[in-house]
């Protein structure tokens, strides 16, 4: 009994000595910061989704990420919240350095965060949501209600639907951080913005930091609620370790450039006309079923009108056909008009960063305009001339008969002699017609003037 008593203090002691290593190495933690310094997109919301993914791997204590955006797509900011609100690693979102700001989406996302964080000079807000397509849904014109009378507020019913949505979005984040509710509707509705100093003084964001080392000094002690549970944090003296955007976010965030996805749409299309038209090639065929598939899935991401796209593959059918089967102009007039309008309503947002710029459309419009019309109706043009080298050839041409035969004989063409058939008899040095080919053999048949000259 006596060693029972001795040993049950000493496995107390033991395993209070075990776990004292194991709170300082989570005191010890690193701290992971990420970079937005663009407009948000599916490339950034790869970019940060696999950031947190990695960071909760390695057991990070505290995720930053520095914010520099004007704001971006709807699917890929609500996408981001999403990873930040599920995360078991605490996130503070800080607009910085001084200049930044978090504009439109950026402002869902900093309302998202656990902590919430802006630089000296910095602002955030206009998060009204941007239309869609910029096209009223049918019999409801801009401006009016469904009765055709003017709304209150000149707004149509599509537009408050989203406004309205935006609102419950950003008061749920607000309610969920314990932030303010009143200017997140505010910012919706009315699109104002406010500076740094300002946002601290109405608790919309929690920190005015001047640095990240400022920051993880002022937030260390702070409890934040993370899953449902609180927890403490211990930042202050951690190591700061920059995650970077890898190889496949910095090529996601080049093929869902708008204005790349459109010309590999356009080479893809290209490449495999070519190689229709000329099996076989294979080069223009390959590559353009490789940047055709990087298109769709740029596209997939991307918010695209069908419509815009349809007029683009109309627009090049014409290009076509007006090569094809001239038309004094027609159907390439009509063709490059749909392909320019169809280039131009692509991409079916308003949000900066995401249009095609027009000097691209103007050049490929330029540039489809001669490929399809002046390249291919040079090809069909070749096409149709008659066949100058190879068996084929001889149809049509000329020969001279070597000697007197009837149905079989000799006749010499090109400075060749070959066997010849014909169902009339000829004779030495008439000049007969070649009609037709089987085997070395060919089919002739005597010329009219050469049989008046030999009959001479």
């Amino acid at each position: 009994m006596r060693t029972a008593h001795f040993f049950i203090p000493m496995l107390f002691i033991l395993a209070g000595a075990l776990l004292i290593p194991v709170s300082a190495n989570n005191a010890d933690r690193p701290v992971f910061q990420l970079s937005i310094n663009d407009t948000i997109g599916p490339a950034t919301d790869d970019y940060v989704g696999r950031a947190i993914e990695s960071a909760t791997l390695q057991q990070a204590s505290l995720i930053v990420i520095q914010m520099d955006t004007p704001g971006g797509l709807d699917t890929a900011m609500r996408s981001i919240i999403k990873n930040i609100t599920n995360s078991s690693v605490p996130i503070v979102v800080y607009v910085a350095p001084s200049g930044a700001r978090a504009a439109s989406a950026g402002t869902y996302i900093l309302y998202a965060s656990h902590i919430a964080a802006m630089a000296p000079g910095t602002n955030l807000g206009a998060a009204t949501p941007v239309q869609m397509g910029g096209i009223s849904p049918p019999g409801i014109p801009k401006g009016k209600d469904k009765t055709g009378k003017p709304s209150p507020d000149n707004k149509t019913a599509m537009q408050r639907k989203i406004i309205n949505d935006a609102v419950a979005y950003i008061r749920g984040l607000a309610q969920l951080r314990g932030r303010n509710e009143k200017w997140a509707e505010k910012a919706v509705r009315e699109g104002v913005s406010l500076p740094a100093a300002d946002a601290l003084k109405i608790n919309v964001i929690d920190i005015l930091a001047t640095s990240t080392v400022d920051l993880l000094k002022q937030i260390d002690g702070r409890v934040v609620v993370i899953q449902g549970k609180k927890q403490r944090l211990k930042t202050a003296g951690l190591t700061v370790h920059e995650i970077n955007p890898d190889w496949r976010s910095r090529l996601l965030s080049v093929i869902t450039n708008p204005n790349i996805a459109y010309i590999l749409m356009l080479i893809g299309i290209y490449g495999l006309v070519l190689e229709f038209y000329n099996p076989g090639s294979i080069v223009p065929g390959t590559v353009g079923a490789i940047c055709l598939l990087l298109a769709l899935y740029s596209f997939q991401l991307l918010p695209i009108n069908y419509a815009g796209m349809a007029l683009i593959l109309l627009g090049i059918a014409l290009m076509i056909g007006e090569a094809f089967e001239p038309s004094f102009g027609m159907l390439g007039i009509g063709g490059v008009t749909s392909f320019v309008i169809g280039s131009i309503i692509l991409i079916d947002t308003d949000v900066p960063g995401f249009g095609i710029d027009i000097s691209v459309i103007a050049t490929f419009a330029v540039a489809s305009v001669f490929l399809l019309v002046f390249v291919v109706g040079l090809a069909v043009k070749a096409r149709k001339r008659p066949v100058v080298s190879g068996a084929e050839e001889l149809i049509g041409r000329e020969a001279l008969v070597l000697e007197d035969f009837e149905q079989q004989g000799k006749v010499n063409i090109h400075s060749e002699n070959w066997n010849a058939f014909c169902d009339s008899p000829l004779l030495k040095g008439q000049h007969v017609k070649v009609i037709g080919i089987d085997g070395l053999t060919l089919q002739v048949e005597p010329l009219k003037t050469s049989n008046q000259e030999v009959a001479q």
